[in-house]
């Protein structure tokens, strides 16, 4: 099967259309990103929205209280995670939390959901770590692109798990990396899906176009380094055998972004060793059983 025999229906941005309409980021979100970007929001507007969703409050007051963050005082409340956190940071949090929620209706035995999230969420726990050993700024949108890096993925599934078989059962005869054959049978790979799905929700190109270019990230125009972060962190995850996102290789590392991190090897085990207290819980919290 090659790119010409594909139906029509799964043009790109039929199927970004098509997506939309199934899944949608929950108000909440909404109502966020609109109060944190209004010149006049105060901490407590900040609160009041997202104390109006107990779920997302609890996940995110339990994140706050995590290893990720490592505080030594109990964080009890909104306010107080938005005034130590960060409002920025806290939005991208959110996101991560959010989507998260929306992809429930992924055939099982296409994608086991319980170890896709575990691969995300140690990506997006592994891009922040390399981006705080290079002392980076607002670290959180690193995660969240981390944790979305492969919702492209999903999404396919969803919308063609024939297809997504066929490419399945290929990367295993051909000893294939699979996103190779999304671009084969598809004319475009799940970064792309999902870069482009970000791009339609609105959500800010510091984390969509790291979605977009992971496996690609000469192509990052504006974010190369946070492009490279999590480009580097989905290959040490897939590496060390972390959950799996579908993918039965693991993908190969561009030389410029090894050398735009410039990171020394040696400190990769240190990043590693401070990665591992934080996985089981922020798993637990977010996606599911470590």
């Amino acid at each position: 099967m090659s790119i010409t025999d594909i139906p029509q229906v799964y043009n790109l941005e039929r199927l970004i259309s098509q997506t939309e309409s199934v899944y949608s980021l929950p108000l909440i979100y909404e109502r966020l990103t609109e109060v944190i970007n209004h010149p006049r929001s105060s901490i407590e507007d900040i609160t009041r929205v997202i104390s109006n969703d107990q779920g997302l409050a609890a996940r995110l007051l339990k994140l706050a209280n995590s290893p990720l963050f490592g505080y030594f005082s109990k964080i009890d409340s909104i306010d107080k995670a938005a005034t130590i956190i960060g409002t920025q940071q806290l939005q991208s949090l959110a996101l991560a939390v959010s989507v998260i929620e929306i992809f429930h209706e992924v055939p099982e035995d296409l994608v086991n959901m319980r170890t896709f999230w575990q691969h995300s969420i140690a990506c997006g726990i592994t891009a922040r770590a390399l981006a705080i050993y290079r002392r980076e700024a607002n670290v959180e949108r690193i995660f969240a692109a981390g944790i979305l890096h492969d919702i492209g993925r999903l999404v396919i599934c969803t919308a063609m798990p024939d297809i997504f078989t066929r490419m399945l059962m290929a990367s295993r005869e051909k000893f294939s990396l699979l996103f190779n054959l999304e671009s084969e049978f598809l004319g475009y790979t799940h970064a792309a899906v999902g870069g482009k799905l970000l791009e339609k929700w609105r959500i800010p190109a510091s984390i969509a176009e790291p979605v977009a270019c992971h496996h690609s990230p000469d192509k990052a125009r504006v974010f190369p380094l946070e492009t490279a972060f999590v480009h580097l962190a989905d290959i040490m995850c897939k590496s060390l055998g972390i959950g799996s996102n579908g993918e039965g290789y693991v993908p190969p590392l561009e030389e410029s972004s090894w050398e735009r991190i410039d990171i020394p090897p040696a400190a990769l085990p240190e990043i590693v060793k401070h990665v591992e207290p934080q996985l089981a819980e922020t798993i637990s919290i977010l996606g599911g059983k470590a």
